[in-house]
């Protein structure tokens, strides 16, 4: 096969840095024990690799390692998060009112539509006006204030969308929700590593990410990060080594929300992925990101009847669609040319409706820190061809 052209990392970032593969390949080789289950050496080894990225990811994102939280991905502790505040069993019950973005993954959406459904919570979408050049902090902060109700308890938001560059002003949020006692829920499934985020000095009640895209780590990580004071729901119960005469989940954090045995290989690639972005810079990564996505946007804007959405944005998240073409059709082509894109809706119903994409959605292309301008060019090429 050619060298593939790869301008999907909104999904999962390519290729993992050497140092995370070695990481992942050591820890299998030499930590192969199952923390917190155990006193011999594998075990042990286990346990240190997963206390060591729960110290660095609480040092990136501002928490103390004991609110770390490991999960599979960033949906995954989007439901721990959202359904451990909304609680259980309570349907019927009339609920309280939850407000989220209308530029929101299903990720967020589809837990909340179930609740809604289930009569647990109501809710409500508030607008955030990518498309709009005269898009301000302001006139965000003002469509959510103006929903806010006496029974509002939670605010759902992506900190950056994953269709187009547009980013939420999270701190801003977050001391709006702080001030009227309401959680916030963070989605930073394209922000961390890009964008700096401090859970307690932002007023993040939940902070969800995953460890597979700007982290640079394997797939099958993620962590949610609470706030101080923070408590929730379980979503599973097992065994997590602590407390195992009761039948009831540990009260206390990180162990209160890990049941079962944690993916500890792929962790070990995550810490290593921390490390390397800690090095590379998160400033130098937005900026890189940044510039090729102008460049790509640029040249887009250049070439006849294609359209680009929320172009006045700048990052690395750039989509767009062909006249005569359906996205599918787009994105088959570039594939046939070695440029790995997505086409269609990016689970991301409420965020293309805001958009107003065609019908079959719309062709995205996103950069990563392993972006290269040729690997712009090289898209432009074949986009100018059709």
């Amino acid at each position: 096969m050619s060298k593939l052209v790869y301008l999907d990392h909104a999904a999962t970032s390519y290729p993992k840095p050497p140092t995370v593969m070695a990481a992942v390949s050591d820890c299998m080789k030499y930590c192969g024990g199952n923390p917190g289950r155990g006193s011999h050496p594998l075990a042990m080894g286990a346990a240190s690799e997963i206390y060591s990225c729960r110290e660095m990811a609480a040092e990136m994102f501002g928490a103390e390692p004991d609110r770390v939280i490991f999960t599979l991905n960033t949906t995954h502790a989007l439901n721990l998060a959202i359904k451990g505040l909304a609680g259980r069993g309570k349907q019927g019950s009339g609920g309280f009112h939850v407000l989220c973005s209308d530029m929101e993954h299903n990720a967020v959406y589809r837990p909340l539509y179930r609740l809604a459904v289930e009569g647990i919570i109501d809710l409500e979408v508030f607008d955030t006006f990518p498309a709009a050049p005269v898009r301000t902090e302001d006139l965000i902060l003002r469509s959510l204030t103006s929903r806010i109700r006496p029974d509002t308890r939670m605010v759902v938001c992506s900190h950056a969308s994953n269709i187009c560059s547009a980013i939420l002003p999270i701190r801003r949020i977050g001391e709006l929700c702080r001030r009227r006692g309401i959680h916030l829920v963070v989605d930073a499934a394209q922000s961390a590593g890009v964008y700096e985020l401090d859970v307690d000095s932002m007023g993040i009640t939940a902070l969800c990410l995953p460890g597979h895209k700007g982290l640079m780590g394997p797939q099958g990580t993620g962590m949610l990060i609470l706030g101080k004071g923070a408590a929730l729901d379980t979503l599973m119960e097992g065994g997590n080594g602590v407390d195992s005469l009761r039948g009831e989940m540990s009260e206390d954090a990180p162990e209160r929300y890990e049941a079962g045995t944690l993916q500890t290989p792929a962790i070990a690639g995550l810490r290593a992925g921390l490390e390397f972005v800690e090095s590379a810079g998160i400033e130098a990564i937005r900026e890189h990101e940044r510039r090729l996505g102008a460049k790509l946007r640029d040249g887009l804007l250049e070439i006849p009847k294609v359209t680009v959405y929320a172009p006045h944005r700048e990052g690395g998240v750039v989509l767009f669609s062909v006249e005569g073409y359906t996205s599918e059709e787009v994105g088959r082509i570039l594939d046939g040319e070695g440029i790995c894109v997505r086409a269609g809706f990016h689970c991301s119903a409420l965020g293309h409706n805001t958009l107003q994409t065609p019908a079959d959605g719309a062709v995205r292309g996103s950069l990563g820190w392993s972006s290269r301008e040729r690997d712009v060019e090289g898209m432009l090429r074949v986009v100018r061809k059709l």
